[in-house]
C-alpha cells in the first residue's frame, strides 16, 4: 500500500513538475520577439552583406542593452542567402517555418518580389531588405513591406531637384545597369525631369562591371551632358567612365544612388572624387557630431573593438534595426504584436528623431523619401554635405 501510495506520489510531481516545464517554456517563448533575415554574406554582394548584417543586429542587441521591447527580449535569426534567389527563399521558408519570426529582413530586391505574393496572402508579416525598390515599397501591392529610406526613384528625384536648382534647364544622361536594379527608376527619372524643365539627352546602358565604356562616353560628350547619374551599379564601370570622361575632355558632374555612394568608390576614385556626388539617406561613420553615430562608434569600441569604420551599409541595416524597435515597441503597447499591428504601428511613425542618423523619420506610402546631396572630397576620400535634407513628401 505504501509503495503504491509513494508511487503515485511520484507520479504527481512528475506531472507538476512537467508542467512547471512548459510553463516556464511557454512564458520564455512569450516573452521573446524573434527576428529572421536571409543575408547576402557569401557571394558577390557579401562585401555589403557582411555589414548589413552587423548593422542590424547590433540595432537589435543595442536595444535588447537598454530593456527590450517593453521588457520583451529580441531573438535575431540569421542564415545565409547567397544573394541567390532560390537559396534566399528556400532559407526564408526555413526560418518562417521552424521559428515563426513576425518581422523578416531580405537580401535583395529579387527575394522581395519572390516572396511578396506570400508575405501578403500567407504570413503576414513585417518585411524590409537591402533593396530600395519602388515596386516593393508599393503599399496597395505590398502592405507588409517597407523601405527604411528612399526609393530608387526618390533618389533620382532628389538628385534632380538639386540638378534643376543648381543648374536649370541642364543636358542629363542617365548611365544605367542593364538589369532590374538598373531600369528601376529610369521611368520616374524621365518624367521628373519634365516637370523640372531638365533636358535627358543620353541614356548609356553597359554591363556590370564592364570596362569598354568609350562608345557610351563619347556618345555623352557628342549630346554634350552636363549631369549624369549613375544607377544599378556598386563601384565598376564608374571610375572607368569618369576616367575616360576627363580623356576625352567631357565636362560633366557625376552622381549616383545610395549604392554608388561609399567610400570603396571614392578611395577608387582618387583626385577624381571632387567630381563625384551621391544622395544618401543616412549619416556617415566619420560624422561623429551626430548622436546616433556617437553611439555607434561607442558600442563597436565595446562590442568591435577591431572595427575602424562602418561604410553606408552598416548604417542602412542599423536603420532598419532602429525602425523594427520602434514599431514594436507601438505594437506591444497596443498588445498588437502581429504583421497587421506592426504595419499599423509602422504608418503610425511621424517625425521621429533616431539620434539624427537621418532627419526626423516620417513613413510616407511604407518608405522616407528624403535624402542629402553629398560631394567627395579627394583629399579626405569622404563625403561632405552640400544640400540640406531634401524631401519628396
Amino acid at each position: 500500500m505504501k509503495a503504491k501510495c509513494a508511487a503515485k506520489g511520484l507520479l504527481c510531481f512528475a506531472l507538476l513538475f512537467s508542467l512547471i516545464l512548459t510553463f516556464t517554456a511557454t512564458a520564455v517563448a512569450e516573452e521573446e520577439i524573434k527576428i529572421g533575415a536571409v543575408q547576402p554574406i557569401t557571394g558577390r554582394f557579401a562585401f555589403a552583406g557582411v555589414q548589413i548584417n552587423a548593422g542590424l543586429e547590433d540595432a537589435l542587441m543595442m536595444a535588447n542593452e537598454e530593456g527590450g521591447i517593453n521588457g520583451k527580449k529580441i531573438k535575431y535569426i540569421m542564415e545565409d542567402g547567397a544573394y541567390q534567389v532560390d537559396t534566399a527563399v528556400a532559407a526564408f521558408k526555413r526560418i518562417m517555418a521552424r521559428d515563426n519570426p513576425i518581422i523578416m529582413y531580405g537580401e535583395s530586391t529579387g527575394l522581395g518580389k519572390a516572396m511578396a505574393p506570400e508575405i501578403k496572402d500567407r504570413y503576414h508579416i513585417l518585411y524590409s531588405s537591402t533593396s530600395f525598390s519602388s515596386e516593393l515599397a508599393d503599399a496597395a501591392k505590398n502592405p507588409y513591406m517597407y523601405v527604411a529610406g528612399p526609393t530608387y526613384s526618390d533618389m533620382f528625384g532628389i538628385l534632380l531637384k538639386y540638378i534643376a536648382k543648381e543648374k536649370p534647364q541642364a543636358k542629363v544622361a542617365f548611365f544605367y545597369s542593364d538589369t532590374e536594379f538598373g531600369r528601376d527608376p529610369v521611368e520616374y527619372g524621365k518624367e521628373t525631369c519634365k516637370k523640372l524643365g531638365l533636358e535627358l539627352v543620353a541614356e548609356e546602358v553597359s554591363k556590370v562591371g564592364s570596362v569598354d565604356v568609350t562608345s557610351q562616353v563619347l556618345d555623352m560628350k557628342r549630346k554634350g551632358v552636363e549631369y549624369c547619374i549613375f544607377q544599378g551599379f556598386v563601384l565598376s564601370p564608374v571610375p572607368a567612365v569618369m576616367k575616360q570622361a576627363k580623356d576625352y575632355g567631357l565636362k560633366c558632374k557625376f552622381m549616383g544612388t545610395f549604392w554608388t555612394t561609399n567610400k570603396m568608390l571614392l578611395d577608387k576614385l582618387g583626385p577624381m572624387a571632387d567630381n563625384y556626388m551621391g544622395v544618401m539617406p543616412y549619416s556617415f561613420y566619420y560624422e561623429e557630431n551626430v548622436p546616433m553615430i556617437k553611439k555607434i562608434i561607442e558600442w563597436n569600441k565595446k562590442h568591435h573593438p577591431d572595427v575602424t569604420y562602418r561604410p553606408t551599409s552598416y548604417m542602412q541595416g542599423f536603420v532598419n534595426g532602429l525602425l523594427y524597435v520602434e514599431a514594436l515597441k507601438r505594437a506591444d503597447k497596443e498588445g498588437a504584436l502581429t504583421g497587421d499591428g506592426l504595419v499599423k504601428a509602422m504608418n503610425s511613425i511621424k517625425d521621429v528623431d533616431f539620434g539624427g542618423i537621418m532627419a526626423p523619420v516620417t513613413i510616407t506610402d511604407n518608405k522616407i523619401p528624403m535624402g542629402r546631396v553629398f560631394k567627395g572630397n579627394s583629399k579626405t576620400l569622404q563625403f561632405e554635405a552640400v544640400s540640406d535634407w531634401i524631401r519628396l513628401d
